[in-house]
């Protein structure tokens, strides 16, 4: 059975390396596009004003590299700042760009789910009155932390460092998803992301997913499978070794 990582293409190698590393086989096929953003310097500007800020969110790896890719030169990370992560993968990314271990906020290591709420777990006994937080995401997505963030007094403002898009396949990508919709049985669809699966439908608009099994990292993306018809839809943890068990049943 072959693994195919629909992750944006940065993201993609690196889960790709992993699960290889624990003996599966695995082709990266994204289905999310990032470009840049349409306001650069708008992203300037939040570099230039992040002392302001006590806090600032990164929904995704995504929104922390496209953020730093637009730094000013000698520009770092203030030391009076906190970053706050969704999971492992984005505070991963987040120390690789500088910044400080210690800063960075996210949610427990066996939470439930790598989501807005288990990350508001990890922030809800904190004093949020009159705070100015800073939401660093692609061009749109869920409101429900910024809500909750203001409702408990904080001042929120959103940044778009980058914009999701359609993704473009080279020949390579093109045979590999006419692969999987030849042969479905022998392919496992490992879904992060529910957009993906709109885009998959996108590049496939008649294709019959009744055959096709699906691995989703959160419920609503469960969800969406479901509704656009695969067959099977088997659910984890978006920790690597939760994905690798799943996997691993799957095969058995």
């Amino acid at each position: 059975m072959k693994v195919l990582v629909t992750r944006p293409a940065s993201q993609a190698a690196e889960w790709a390396q992993a699960l290889r590393g624990h003996g599966l086989e695995v082709a990266v096929l994204p289905l999310i596009g990032i470009a840049p953003p349409s306001d650069p310097a708008a992203v300037t500007v939040a570099w230039q004003s992040l002392a302001a800020r006590q806090l600032v969110v990164f929904v995704s790896p995504n929104a922390a590299e496209q953020f730093f890719a637009l730094k000013p030169a000698r520009a770092v990370w203030p030391g009076s700042v906190q970053a706050a992560s969704p999971g492992p993968g984005t505070s991963r990314v987040l120390e690789r760009l500088g910044v400080p271990a210690a800063r960075i906020i996210e949610p427990a290591a066996d939470a439930a789910q790598f989501d807005s709420e288990s990350l508001w777990a990890q922030l809800r006994g904190r004093d949020w009155h009159g705070v100015a937080v800073l939401i660093v995401r692609g061009d749109g997505g869920r409101e429900w932390l910024a809500d909750t963030l203001r409702d408990h007094g904080a001042l929120v403002d959103y940044l778009s460092a980058y914009r999701r898009a359609a993704p473009t396949l080279g020949p390579g990508e093109q045979a590999c998803l006419a692969a999987a919709l030849a042969t479905p049985g022998a392919h496992l669809w490992l879904f992060s992301s529910s957009e993906a699966i709109d885009h998959l439908q996108q590049l496939a608009p008649h294709a019959s997913w009744k055959a096709a099994r699906a691995l989703a990292t959160h419920p609503r993306i469960a969800e969406r499978a479901r509704g656009t018809g695969f067959g099977q839809v088997h659910e984890c943890r978006p920790a690597m070794d939760a994905v690798v068990a799943c996997i691993q049943s799957i095969e058995a």
